[in-house]
Order: structure tokens, then C-alpha cells, then sequence
């Protein structure tokens, strides 16, 4: 049995160092190369005309005028893709009931939210396409628009008329028994609660460009990320392909969040368009159309009801959901609903838990995930009916959630069958409560709870808590392949996408790590299809947990390679030979008997058995999930005259097991919750009755700037590494926004709850709160 050198750990000098990201050389300094950077010879544009009415039967489309328009190549409706299209399939949460809802990439006879594709204009340049596709005239028949989900499930109106219904998808999931605990419990509230609908917002739209080489009957798709592999899956069938047949290149990605990357009508339109021309196709999504048809997210309605003792400690839980879908089941919709329920009980001892979930159908534009999606919806409704409980008992919140958290002891905790399409799961390990005891020293809670109420200057202070507890490391299998090109040069090639979050960095540290060699010779390539076997991409904060594993499965893999090499040429047993820093030893021996260098240069001198040698692929496997844990604080003040809010102070700390680069990790922490607390404030996509989007431009769908937040401080904790993968390491990328919403809801209830004011919606913008705070005032 060959073996590593013991002595040679894993975790060494490169992992755990705050190494600066390697990529921001060229993000800075404009040499990026982002999907519209790209120029093909003979290449056209695309322009998608998109449905103006949220809900109407197609009588007729009229293109001729658009087709006559000087430089327009090619204008095609459904009838010209009918007979390959195919529904956009489910990627992920394929619950029960919802192939009776998926999107086709052009609307057929019914056009269902506003935004939706109905045909595309491909001409010389965007200019002309532009033009082109204002002159498509369609006749629509007007229909009524259904754009509340509690409406829309009474199916008055039916967007499916063969469904029946517009329940896309109805079910109960629970562990334990909850109503013996309520039948005998001292204290019992239940609320309901709102959150509000926004998404994500990248630098970067969408943008693909598509190129047809007939001659060698391949497909290149450039501006794929994401889920490269899974797309290439979808897109082959539908343009009659071998997955062979076709190449998703991943280029620098200006921002995903979770929207980015899903398979859109749009991942068919363009490489269709190609095919059909012969010529290189481009389509870039303007930033009026990102607003309508890039993915939304969040809408949930929850009814919660705790149970609780006297002295706070939580008995049961129950609750029903109300998610609104938008008015397609797009490829990852159905996780925000799913882990909405699933994370209702977050990282409390609850053992009696019970969840209805209904999942709606409404003419707005569809949904799927964006960074912690149903983590932020849950965490706000259960952290807010939680702070009303401790408040209905007398009791301080800090001291209710110390009582309830899961303690070290406890964990392994099972979760039970909470979400249908998955395994039941199980929270790891970790010390739920220390990660609260941490952030409330931080910020020195007894004193801020002590000076709760009015300032000097008229202003109401509060402090609010948000615990959470966040899955991470989705499987099954991620895949890495490693090549030495020269001695100091070695590649890596991984199955993970990257949108800006360091991903190259990260992973050269795992792998300099893993082969003892500098981190300055390792050129990382990532995402495209040609890279790796096969690859399952980014999601669910899966990167690092899942990539950079496979790295060091790969890295073992070229190390045993290496031993097996040497071992043959010195006429010894493979197990003689230990491998340190690059360097071969024979057991026992102080002196190298082979280096990697030297192999390099016998394969760059053409050796094919030292190139044989220098060349490995890894997969590693996984079907558990790792779970990180932490709490966010927020102190906040509240004028009650103009209800404006000033966050003075928020605090996250997270538990993610093991750091690889903490200069990194720190900058998604605060990233995210910025971005946490831009939701709970700002982002709003609001619909009018006619289903038109109201807050479709950066004039009134607000985003926080850099001065809104600037006082975030973000604590990183690596006291639970996970013992479900070689590094020890859990998710890093969406724990702080998980709880943001949660936090400041509930500083801002404490602030006004002298006025009466109870806060049951985000957003907590200064609409609602001046809202809430003019009823209050009426009422009195």
C-alpha cells in the first residue's frame, strides 16, 4: 500500500493565510474578459421581444414589418422552434405536482407574466434588432391577472387551464407530535408574517453568445456559469445534440447570488439561433429586462405558532406557508418554499414541528433561489415570533434563545423528512450557544439592553438577535484534474464555477497545500464543460466544501502516481517511498530520489511515462450535508418622526469549521450582509393589479450603497470543522444574510415597541414603518 509522508499534512502554510484574491489583478485593472467583451467574425445580435401583459392568449403575431427592417437576419416565434422545444426542466426541489407548470422557451398561445419571451429579432447589431422588435406587433386577447398568491390559490382564474388548479405543488412535513405539546402548554403565540419579494441584482446581466461549427457539428456556448454541466444536459436534447456535441465556456462573471446561471429560455434561444444561421449569435440582457426575467425571489406568507413554558423554554412549533412562484416552475423554484419550511425550527431544541406548505401560481415573474433562499424568510419569521414570546413572558430574548439553543451534546440532531425530495438530515456539530455569547459580548448587549428606549435626540434605540443555522456542501460528487506543465507550472481544472468569490484563490491554496509546492506556479481553470469528466458547478455554498475537496482527492491521486513512478524506476515496493514538498524520498532516507521538477522536465523533454505520471483526476463524493451556525445583533435607532432607521451597529459571527482563507471569508460575510440588510430595507419588487412591475429601474428599486451599512463587523469562528469532508471546512457564502432580515426586524420592533408598534413585514422600508407608525398614531 503506497503511502503520503505523515509528517506532511494536510492543512499547511498556504491554508488559513488571508492571501489577496488573484483575480483581482485583472478585475482591476480592466483586463477581465466578461461575455460581452467577446467578438466573433460574422457575428449577429438578439434582442427578445417580451410580452408587455402579465396575462393573455396570443390571437396573433405580425413580424413582417420587422422582418423587412434593413439588417434584420431572422425573426422567430414558437411555431419556428416547435419542433425541438421542450419544457425547461427542474434542476433541483422537484416537488410533486410541478411538471404540470414548466416554461417553454417562447410563449406558444398564452403569454403569463410580463416580461415573458414571445419572439426574438436576430440582426447585423443591437441597434437594428432594437428597432426590429419594437415593429413585432402581437394581438393579445386580455385575460385577468392573478398577482396574489392567497387570490390565486381560490383558481378563479387558471394560468394552467389543463391543471385545474394553481397549487403548484401542497404538502405537510413534521417531526414529532406538536399538539400534545400546545394542548399542554403555559403560553402559546401565533402570528403571521410577510416577506416581501426582491432578488439579487448583479453588476453584470445575463449575456450568452452562441457559435455553430457545422463542419465539425460543434456547439460553443459562451457566458455559461453556474451549472455548466447541468445546462449542456438540458440544451443537447432540445437541439437533437450529443452532450459531446457541445462546449459551455465559462468566462469572468461579474456577480450571481443564485440567479445567474439557471437554464432560462434563453439558454435555448441563442445556441437555436446559431444553428439555424450559421452564424455566431449574441444576446445581452439590458438592465430593464434583468428586472423581468431573471429569476425573483423570497415572497413567502407564514402563519407561526410557538408553544413555550413559563420560563421560555420552546415546546413545539407549527406553521403554514404561502409561497408565491411566479408563473413558471423554473429549474431551482421549488428549494425557496422547501428550505423555507425545512429551516423553520433553525438551531432550537424543537423536537414537535409541523409544517403545511403551499406553493402558488401567479402572474409575475417566476422565481428561484437567491443567497439564502427560504433561510432569510424563515429566520425572520421564527427569530420575530420568538422575541414576541419572550415578550409576552417577561422575559429578555438573549436569555430565551441561551435556553433553547442546541448545545455540543446534542449534536449530532436529526432533522427528520423535512423536505420531500431529500434524505431526512441532520445538524453536525458545533456550540450553538457560544456563537451567541460571542456576538452579544461584541457588541456588549447588557449595555445596549439596558439603555433600550429614547435618546437625547428624540430617537428610539433597539437591539435585535437573529440565530440561524445554514446548510452548505450539496452533493453528490464534485470533480478536480490536475496536470504539472513544466517544473514550477501546474495547472488545475475544476468542475466549480466562480462569480467573483476568490475561487481561484482558494483553491491553488488547497492544492499548494496538498502538493507541498508555491502557490505562484498554479494557474486555476474553472467551470467549462471541456475542463473535467463531469462537474456539478456552484450552489448552496458548495464550492469549497465539494471543489476544493476533489482537489485534494485529485492531489493524493497524482502523489500515489508520483510514488508508483519512482518506485519503478529505483526496482522497489510502492510502499518504500514517501512523497514531502515536491520531493521523493525512499523511507527513511534524508535525500530526494526524485523531484517533481525533474519529472517535469523529463515529461516536457517528452516522456510519456513521466507525462502519464503528472496528469490526475479526483472526485469526491458526498451525500451528507455540513451545517454552519451562528447569530447576527443589530443595534439600531429609529426617528420616529420621519421613520428613518440608522443601523449603528450590526454583528455577524459565524462557526464555518475551518477558514482556508479568512481575508476572503470576511469579505463574503460582509458582502452578504449588506446585501441582508439592503432586503430588509431597500429592495422591494412591488406589482401592480394589472401585474406590471412598478420598481423595474435602479430610480426606484433601491440598493445600499457603500455608506448605508458602514458599520458591519463580521467574526469568524472555527471552533466545529466539519468531519464530512478532508478539510474540515462548511459553507462560507451565505451565513451573513441568512439572519440579517431577522436581526434588524427585530431591533427595530424593540426600538418602536413603546409606540405599539408590532412588526410583522419586511421590508422595513420607510414607506411601511411611516405606515405602520401613522396607524398606531390614528389608533391612539
Amino acid at each position: 500500500m503506497m503511502e503520503l509522508d505523515p509528517t506532511a499534512p494536510l492543512i499547511g502554510p498556504a491554508i488559513g493565510q488571508p492571501l489577496a484574491r488573484r483575480e483581482d489583478t485583472r478585475f482591476l485593472s480592466g483586463t477581465a474578459c466578461y461575455v460581452d467583451d467577446l467578438k466573433r467574425p460574422g457575428m449577429v445580435h438578439m434582442v427578445v421581444v417580451r410580452s408587455a401583459v402579465a396575462h393573455a392568449r396570443i390571437r396573433a403575431i405580425d413580424s413582417a414589418a420587422a422582418r423587412a427592417l434593413d439588417g434584420v437576419l431572422a425573426v422567430f416565434t414558437f411555431g419556428d422552434i416547435a419542433a425541438l422545444a421542450q419544457p425547461i426542466p427542474i434542476r433541483l426541489a422537484p416537488l410533486d405536482g410541478f411538471e404540470r407548470f414548466l416554461q417553454m422557451p417562447l410563449a406558444q398561445d398564452r403569454v403569463r407574466y410580463v416580461g415573458e419571451p414571445v419572439a426574438v429579432v436576430i440582426a447585423r447589431d443591437r441597434y437594428v434588432a432594437e428597432d426590429a422588435a419594437d415593429l413585432v406587433a402581437i394581438d393579445y386577447d386580455e385575460l385577468d391577472p392573478m398577482v396574489d398568491a392567497a387570490s390565486s390559490i381560490t383558481d378563479r382564474v387558471l394560468l394552467f387551464e389543463a391543471a385545474g388548479t394553481n397549487r403548484a405543488a401542497h404538502y405537510t412535513v413534521s417531526r414529532g407530535d406538536p399538539g400534545p405539546r400546545f394542548a399542554g402548554a403555559d403560553d402559546t403565540r401565533k402570528e403571521t408574517f410577510r416577506c416581501h419579494r426582491h432578488s439579487a441584482m448583479p453588476l453584470e446581466t445575463r449575456g450568452l453568445i452562441a457559435q455553430w461549427d457545422a463542419a465539425a457539428a460543434k456547439l460553443t456556448v459562451s457566458g455559461a456559469t453556474k451549472v455548466l454541466f447541468f445546462n449542456r444536459r438540458a440544451l443537447a436534447p432540445m437541439l437533437r445534440l450529443e452532450e459531446r456535441q457541445i462546449d459551455m465556456v465559462e468566462l469572468d462573471v461579474g456577480g450571481s447570488f443564485g440567479v445567474r446561471g439557471e437554464f432560462y429560455p434563453e439558454d435555448f434561444l441563442v445556441p437555436f439561433a446559431a444553428m439555424r444561421l450559421g452564424r455566431p449569435v449574441k444576446w445581452i440582457e439590458d438592465r430593464r429586462e434583468a428586472f423581468i426575467a431573471t429569476n425573483h425571489s423570497r415572497e413567502i406568507d407564514c402563519e407561526l405558532e410557538i408553544a413555550a413554558r413559563r420560563d421560555g423554554t420552546i415546546l413545539a412549533l407549527r406553521g403554514r406557508i404561502l409561497a408565491d412562484l411566479g408563473a413558471y416552475v423554473r429549474t431551482n423554484g421549488g428549494v425557496v418554499p422547501a428550505k423555507a419550511a425545512e429551516f423553520l425550527p433553525g438551531p432550537y431544541r424543537i423536537a414537535d414541528f409541523e409544517c403545511e406548505v403551499t406553493v402558488a401560481l401567479t402572474n409575475k415573474t417566476p422565481v428561484g433561489t437567491y443567497r439564502g433562499p427560504g433561510r432569510y424568510e424563515a429566520n425572520f419569521f421564527r427569530e420575530r415570533l420568538l422575541d414576541m414570546m419572550a415578550a409576552d413572558l417577561g422575559l429578555d430574548p438573549a436569555d430565551v434563545r441561551l435556553k433553547n439553543l442546541l448545545r455540543p451534546d446534542e449534536l449530532p440532531f436529526p432533522l427528520g423528512k423535512l423536505v420531500p425530495y431529500s434524505p431526512a438530515s441532520a445538524y453536525d456539530g458545533g456550540d450553538y450557544p457560544a456563537a451567541l455569547r460571542r456576538a452579544l459580548a461584541a457588541i456588549d448587549y447588557p449595555r445596549l439592553a439596558a439603555a433600550r428606549g429614547p435618546a437625547p435626540d428624540g430617537r428610539l434605540h433597539g437591539v435585535g438577535i437573529g440565530c440561524f443555522v445554514e446548510s452548505s456542501g450539496a452533493g453528490p460528487a464534485e470533480s478536480a484534474r490536475i496536470v504539472v506543465e513544466a517544473p514550477g507550472r501546474v495547472a488545475l481544472y475544476t468542475g466549480v464555477s466562480t462569480a467573483g468569490q476568490g475561487h481561484e484563490t482558494v483553491l491553488a491554496q488547497i492544492l499548494a497545500d496538498a502538493l507541498g509546492v508555491p502557490i505562484g506556479g498554479i494557474t486555476v481553470f474553472h467551470g467549462s464543460t471541456s475542463y473535467v469528466e463531469r462537474g456539478y458547478g456552484t450552489y448552496a455554498s458548495r464550492a469549497i466544501v465539494m471543489g476544493g475537496s476533489a482537489v485534494t482527492v485529485a492531489a493524493a491521486n497524482l502523489v500515489l502516481q508520483v510514488l508508483a513512478f519512482a518506485a519503478e524506476r529505483l526496482n522497489l515496493e510502492p510502499d518504500e517511498m514517501i512523497y514531502r514538498d515536491g520531493l521523493v524520498f525512499r523511507r527513511g532516507g534524508n535525500e530526494p530520489v526524485l523531484t517533481l521538477d525533474g519529472l517535469a522536465d523529463e515529461a516536457v523533454a517528452g516522456s510519456t511515462a513521466a507525462a502519464a505520471a503528472l496528469h490526475a483526476a479526483g472526485t469526491f463524493e458526498n451525500s451528507k450535508l455540513t451545517y454552519s451556525y451562528g447569530t447576527h445583533v443589530a443595534h439600531v435607532a429609529v426617528d420616529p418622526e420621519t421613520a428613518q432607521v440608522e443601523v449603528i451597529r450590526f454583528i455577524a459571527v459565524e462557526d464555518i469549521g475551518r477558514a482556508v482563507n479568512p481575508l476572503l471569508v470576511h469579505g463574503q460575510a460582509i458582502g452578504s450582509a449588506v446585501q441582508g440588510l439592503g432586503g430588509a430595507f431597500l429592495d422591494q419588487l412591488v406589482y401592480d393589479a394589472a401585474g406590471q412591475l412598478l420598481t423595474g429601474s435602479f430610480a426606484d428599486y433601491l440598493l445600499p450603497t457603500s455608506t448605508d451599512f458602514p458599520n458591519i463587523e463580521a467574526i469568524t469562528l472555527e471552533d466545529a470543522p466539519s468531519t464530512l469532508n478532508p478539510l474540515g471546512v462548511k459553507g462560507a457564502g451565505e451565513g451573513g444574510i441568512v439572519a440579517s432580515g431577522a436581526a434588524v426586524a427585530n431591533a427595530v420592533a424593540d426600538a418602536l415597541r413603546p409606540l405599539g408598534v408590532t412588526i410583522c413585514d419586511l421590508p422595513l422600508s420607510l414607506d411601511n414603518l411611516a405606515r405602520w407608525l401613522r396607524e398606531v398614531r390614528s389608533q391612539q
